[in-house]
């Protein structure tokens, strides 16, 4: 009996060590799940950080892409009799090459033409009657700027032959960023809307000096001018290019670059401000004379509008 009992007694120890081992199993399998609940939160946590980041990434670039725009506007307001100075028509035409120049230097968006005299014109329609007419000096020289503005190969779709333009040829080019080569790169460009039968759902041709057409997004009357942005990447192979119409004065406010100025027509110089086309008017006005204050002693405020 002595020796049964010796004998069933390893067996209780193997069943106790197998209980222990038991126990020892259940408390790797609970520290096994802790640590891979740990690491699964940890990679959860590291995934929304890098989302996070990604985030704050994308809106600093789109941040970045807004900063290169510029949100004010430079209008400059200058009497059309200035061209009474000059003696004969070639010597008009190159004063007012000389204002265009100046003003696509120095960035300048708008160019306001008044008459001194008061009289009301506010189109360039018409014909040239003679040098020291009263009035037509305002006409000729918003030609003369609207011809120098508009980019070479779009001229002749916008300026037939006229009188005032006779030597509007000599001038010197302002060579503007809008004013492209046919094979330059570029994201955004001029043009004019052809008129070519176009299938229903597809947008207008546009000629934009380039060697092949430009087909927008929408459909327009032929004959008008337009600004396209470019879509990227064009297929070579494409026999059209694809683009979008945007606002003349999307390249100021997105891209930040110089798109040219527009000419405007005031009666006198009091319709410089009551007829200017933005909404809040110009919130700075800055009036030049030979007995004002030296402009190097002035302080600017912040402006979003400025006329000169």
């Amino acid at each position: 009996m002595a020796e049964d009992g010796a004998a069933k007694r390893p067996k209780g120890v193997q069943a106790e060590d197998r209980k222990v081992n038991w126990r020892r199993w259940k408390q790797e399998k609970k520290a096994e799940k802790k640590k891979w609940k740990e690491m699964k939160l940890l990679k959860k946590l590291e995934k929304q950080r890098m989302q996070e980041l990604a985030e704050k990434q994308a809106e600093k670039q789109e941040e970045q892409k807004e900063d290169k725009g510029r949100h004010y506007t430079l209008s400059v307001a200058v009497p059309g009799s200035i061209l009474n100075n000059a003696q004969s028509l070639e010597l008009r035409t190159y004063l007012a090459g000389q204002i265009a120049r100046a003003c696509a230097i120095f960035c300048v968006d708008e160019i306001v033409v008044f008459d001194e005299h008061g009289e009301d014109a506010k189109t360039v329609e018409g014909d040239f009657e003679g040098i020291g007419r009263k009035g037509k000096a305002c006409v000729q020289l918003a030609r003369i700027l609207q011809y120098l503005e508009c980019p070479q190969y779009l001229r002749k779709s916008f300026f037939p032959k006229h009188e005032d333009l006779q030597f509007a040829g000599l001038l010197n080019p302002l060579d503007s960023p809008h004013h492209m080569r046919v094979d330059e790169d570029s994201e955004y460009r001029e043009g004019v809307v052809l008129d070519r039968p176009t299938k229903a759902g597809r947008g207008s041709f546009v000629n934009c000096g380039m060697r092949k057409e430009v087909q927008i997004d929408k459909q327009l009357n032929a004959g008008l001018r337009v600004t396209v942005r470019l879509e990227e990447p064009q297929k070579p192979e494409a026999k059209v290019r694809k683009g979008t119409v945007v606002s003349s004065h999307h390249p100021r406010t997105v891209s930040g670059l110089y798109w040219g100025y527009s000419v405007r027509l005031a009666s006198c110089l009091s319709a410089v401000f009551s007829e200017c086309p933005f909404k809040e008017g110009y919130d700075l006005s800055i009036g030049t004379s030979e007995r004002g204050s030296s402009v190097d002693q002035a302080t600017l405020p912040s402006f979003r509008q400025k006329c000169s």
